[in-house]
């Protein structure tokens, strides 16, 4: 549907309205008693709500939160092909995990005499991508490029560019820099295309390394980006800034884009806003509402996104509640993560009334609440110090037959030893693995942390063991030892 009635003088004063409204509108039905009760949010009690970021959708839909897994032909049973294949990577990997010194890799594969496909070299490069740890790193980086060196040699097969980026990101997490760009050199010499995918694992990779904006001007440069299925390759890239929280960077490659003559679309005015959000300038951030309107480009749900976001970070709901209801005129049903979002920000600001009123409110608009959903329920109980609301969100979710993920399960630990309920808290980390969720390190390390502060260094060293016999994060292992004890 044209927007061009919401960009009117009378409507879309109404959408800016709902922005900058004042945060009078939250007392009453939305108030209520918010105390500080001294605990702020942490990064690893923020996770969940990367998952409900309010670009995520847009990130999700143009493939740049794609996960390196194996194809899911791989996982098909039951056909004597795939069966095959498997056998294949198998057998690959036998090989490889034998190479040292004097021993010729080269000449073992060729004696396999497997036929190679896309399927084999995605499925070996994955398991060498799956298996690098600390102090691994070195070793998954000779053997993944042998075998991709070996692979790209075989007859009646050809790299495709996935396994480029399987082997780009193998060269990145083995901090093998100079071999990773001299991989894209030779995509490049080769003629493969560098698209979005390309610029997404070097952006991650260099921007860490403070190379981010040298890796914009080349890929501006280069004539062999493909950027479908963008309107142009700037927003390729701001989209790839954007995965990576390169916001300032965002805002130069803009007034990059607008001196070469490039226009602005939807996607481009919601990238450029959230980042001006996210640094902080707000007054920018309604200019450029403002000139969006002005030009006459139509908002979509993922601005819609943005301003809940916005909004329920602001602390008005009742302004938010306004925003849901023109969305609902104007044609565009709120979707889960809409509410999430909303959600996510109210409870932020301390306002747990606001944040069950829309939790609540959901089931009105036809929308259930998922896991993210549920999760960042739970963990605006957490931090406001509502354990008991929490575990029974907790369990009302499982009823309704939600899997609590590990996000999930990491707030609720930590609820339990704010409350210094450490047998609980050690239960539920036993349940989370009985129900196939395998706790990450910010699990391990938040108990471990809670259990040493408390005094109890026998119940930490029992939680440090157990991760060790399960051979995880064994990496990690120095960083929870320099946790302080009490």
């Amino acid at each position: 549907m044209n927007y061009i009635a919401l960009f009117g003088p009378r409507v879309y004063h109404r959408v800016l309205c709902c922005v900058v409204i004042s945060r009078k509108l939250s007392s009453g039905r939305f108030g209520g008693n918010r105390g500080d009760n001294g605990f702020y949010r942490n990064e690893s009690l923020e996770e969940p709500a990367s998952e409900s970021s309010d670009f995520d959708p847009i990130l999700k839909e143009y493939g740049m939160f794609e996960n390196d897994r194996p194809p899911r032909e791989h996982l098909s049973a039951g056909r004597s092909f795939f069966g095959d294949v498997r056998k294949s990577i198998s057998r690959v990997l036998e090989v490889l995990e034998q190479d040292e010194p004097g021993f010729n890799a080269k000449a073992a594969l060729d004696e396999l005499e497997i036929k190679v496909s896309g399927l084999v070299v995605r499925g070996v490069l994955f398991e060498i991508l799956k298996g690098v740890n600390y102090g691994n790193k070195m070793r998954c980086a000779k053997l993944g490029f042998k075998f991709f060196v070996w692979s790209g040699q075989q007859e009646s097969y050809r790299h495709t560019t996935e396994a480029y980026h399987l082997m780009m990101k193998i060269f990145a997490n083995c901090e093998e820099f100079k071999a990773m760009w001299r991989l894209v050199d030779e995509m490049i010499e080769k003629g493969y295309p560098t698209t979005a995918r390309t610029f997404n694992i070097l952006i991650c990779t260099c921007g860490q390394a403070g190379l981010a904006r040298k890796v914009v001007e080349r890929f501006i440069k280069s004539k062999t980006f493909n950027f479908r299925p963008f309107k142009h390759s700037y927003n390729a890239i701001l989209l790839s800034l954007l995965v990576v929280k390169q916001y300032r960077l965002i805002e130069w490659l803009y007034q990059q884009m607008l001196a070469e003559g490039y226009s602005q679309d939807i996607l481009t005015y919601n990238i450029v806003m959230c980042a001006k959000y996210r640094l902080g300038k707000l007054d920018q951030f309604h200019r450029l509402l403002d000139e969006m309107g002005r030009s006459g480009c139509s908002p979509d749900l993922h601005t819609y996104n943005l301003l809940l976001h916005v909004l329920g970070k602001g602390d008005k709901p009742l302004a938010a509640l306004n925003l849901l209801n023109h969305m609902k005129e104007e044609g565009f049903d709120p979707r889960v993560i809409h509410f999430t979002t909303l959600i996510d920000g109210l409870s932020r600001a301390g306002n747990m009334e606001a944040s069950k009123y829309f939790f609540d409110e959901m089931i009105k608009y036809d929308c259930l609440p998922d896991v993210v959903c549920y999760t960042v329920m739970i963990t605006g109980y957490i931090v406001a110090g509502e354990l008991e609301n929490a575990l029974a969100l907790f369990d009302e979710m499982v009823i309704d037959g939600q899997l609590p993920n590990v996000f999930t399960y990491n707030s609720i630990i930590r609820g339990l030893c704010m409350a210094e309920k450490f047998k609980e808290a050690c239960s539920m980390l036993k349940e989370m693995e009985s129900r196939g969720v395998s706790p990450n390190f910010t699990v391990y390390s938040t108990l471990v942390s809670y259990l040493r502060n408390a005094g109890k260094l026998s119940e930490a060293h029992k939680v440090i063991q157990q991760m060790v016999e399960k051979g995880q994060y064994a990496h990690l292992l120095s960083n929870l030892k320099r946790h302080r004890r009490c």
